[in-house]
């Protein structure tokens, strides 16, 4: 099925859960979880959005029912509808984001409803129920976009320059294929090491390394799935030495092989 709804029992999530679907989580009450090993904390009313083979892990187990939907790359192509809805880059595949977003209850609601009615068309025969179960899945996306989005221009608003958080994704989106080390940033910020990493974490919530390793392994994602590169082509572009030390690395920071992921997850529509 490249498109479903399942209600689950918190200790669904007790082990680090990764899928090769993009997952929507609702959660109605406030929530402590990490993804990709960063710890977070979301409001009452909030949704997560996790990308193929991100890692997930919801804290304090107990019996509420939770729901999630999850959908695979096939179905619906979030960099193919970019236009109709910007939600790529902006609710799934942006290490600098947190991984989620809060509404108001009258949404959370509406997008239940929704959730509800996908799980009712799937039922239905119609040669019309795939039009109309990405119909619905658009719809949650664009909300959820049009929302974050909104957020965003709040708080970039009340910038009046640059931080040291902003200066450092600038630079780190312009040098993470050559620069891997964190006293390269450092130094083009002309701070200490030991002050910058915590900058850092005190603005962004993870520490430098992090960033940088995120920020390799989320493009070797892109590669393994926007495009028909070879393994050891897209080693290449991300400077391994070879393609075996770039597999190892990819195992290890996302938990399986480069290969895996591009036959579970698949290559896009949009490939060149």
């Amino acid at each position: 099925m490249l498109i479903d709804i399942q209600y689950l029992n918190s200790s669904a999530f007790e082990d680090d859960f990764q899928s090769p679907f993009y997952q929507i989580i609702m959660l109605k009450e406030q929530r402590n979880f990490a993804v990709d090993f960063t710890n977070y904390i979301c409001p009452h009313y909030s949704l997560v959005f996790l990308s193929p083979y991100q890692h997930f892990d919801l804290y304090d187990l107990d019996s509420r029912l939770i729901k999630k939907l999850e959908f695979h790359g096939d179905f619906y192509c979030i960099e193919y509808h970019k236009k109709e809805v910007a939600c790529n880059g902006l609710l799934f595949n942006n290490i600098y984001l947190s991984p989620f977003v809060t509404v108001t209850p009258a949404l959370f609601e509406e997008i239940e409803s929704i959730f509800c009615k996908i799980c009712i068309e799937k039922a239905d025969d119609s040669p019309f129920s795939e039009s109309v179960l990405k119909s619905y899945l658009q719809l949650i996306l664009a909300l959820c976009s049009k929302v974050k989005s909104r957020q965003l221009i709040n708080t970039h608003v009340y910038q009046d320059e640059l931080t040291v958080g902003l200066k450092f994704q600038k630079l780190l989106e312009a040098f993470f294929l050559i620069e891997r080390s964190v006293q390269f940033y450092a130094h083009e910020l002309a701070l200490g090491l030991d002050s910058f990493s915590k900058k850092i974490k005190r603005e962004l919530g993870k520490s430098p390394s992090q960033f940088i390793q995120d920020r390799v392994v989320l493009e070797a994602k892109k590669l393994l799935h926007l495009t028909y590169l070879s393994i050891k082509e897209i080693a290449a572009k991300l400077g391994f030495e070879d393609e075996f030390y770039f597999s190892r690395y990819f195992k290890k920071n996302v938990g399986i092989s480069p290969s895996s992921f591009r036959e579970r997850v698949g290559i896009s529509i949009v490939a060149k």
